[in-house]
């Protein structure tokens, strides 16, 4: 489904309306909520602010004030069902953990769904003033008054590639930790941390290879967009969707992508 320049102008809209919320947040002493969920069976720490909650009730409130048929889902306030197949996924604050560490690798994750297939997205990290946008086909990152298009690198064997994760550990299960340590050794190096931003990375042509897992829609729907509009391959860890969130492979190069599928199947 293309996507008309009004609605690609209504997502810079919602991400200018998160950074201005957000942006006051970052860096000063927050109070700061656990929701505890249950991943793999174990209590972990999930935690929440209220520039998240704030950043959402705020991006929703234009939604429902400009374009009321659209629905809604947001990891914050759940979700409004659709009147037309529309519908904007949200994350306004990918990368909490970070967020409450002091560290720019965050973003405001926003994204539109036609049939629950996502044909735009946008991470935006406003501190440093950096914004993806993956629609129709291509990426573009917006910085500085300047739009750069972008392009995944060539990187067609895993001894020359460079894999980045979230945690080493958090979120996987033990046969998933493995599995990740098979493609780990294969590598030629490996950085932990980034959440939303290592996919921006990865679309400008710094990272190959992303292997994450216990990720929800509103983690990976904008992503889709970018990392397929740079020419890269994301998928779940047996090559199929993954916009339902779960277990999540991208890469900039196919060749790429199916031997780190290879090893995580063997």
């Amino acid at each position: 489904m293309p996507v008309s320049s009004e609605t690609i102008q209504f997502a810079h809209k919602l991400a200018d309306a998160a950074g201005e919320i957000i942006r006051p947040y970052f860096r000063q002493r927050l109070d700061v909520t656990d929701k505890r969920p249950i991943i793999h069976g174990q209590a972990v720490f999930d935690p929440v602010t209220e520039a998240d909650k704030n950043a959402e009730k705020a991006i929703r409130a234009i939604i429902e004030r400009e374009r009321p048929d659209d629905g809604i889902l947001g990891e914050e306030f759940g979700e409004k069902p659709s009147a037309n197949g529309l519908r904007w996924v949200l994350d306004p604050v990918d990368g909490t953990r970070a967020f409450i560490n002091g560290r720019h690798e965050w973003g405001s994750l926003i994204a539109l769904e036609a049939n629950e297939r996502p044909v735009l997205g946008v991470i935006d990290q406003p501190w440093i003033g950096e914004r993806f946008i993956g629609v129709n086909g291509a990426t573009e990152l917006y910085f500085r008054g300047a739009v750069l298009p972008l392009k995944v690198r060539v990187c067609s064997d895993l001894s020359d590639a460079i894999l980045c994760a979230t945690h080493p550990d958090g979120y996987f299960l033990k046969e998933e930790r493995e599995a990740f340590r098979r493609v780990q050794r294969a590598v030629k190096m490996t950085r932990w941390g980034g959440d939303c931003y290592i996919f921006g990375t990865l679309a400008l042509g710094f990272t190959d290879l992303i292997i994450e897992s216990s990720f929800h829609r509103w983690d990976v729907a904008a992503l889709i967009p970018i990392v397929e509009g740079a020419g890269g391959i994301i998928t779940n860890w047996q090559g199929g969707s993954c916009a339902e969130g779960g277990q999540v492979v991208a890469a900039g190069d196919a060749e790429l992508h199916a031997q780190a599928l290879k090893l995580l199947n063997a």
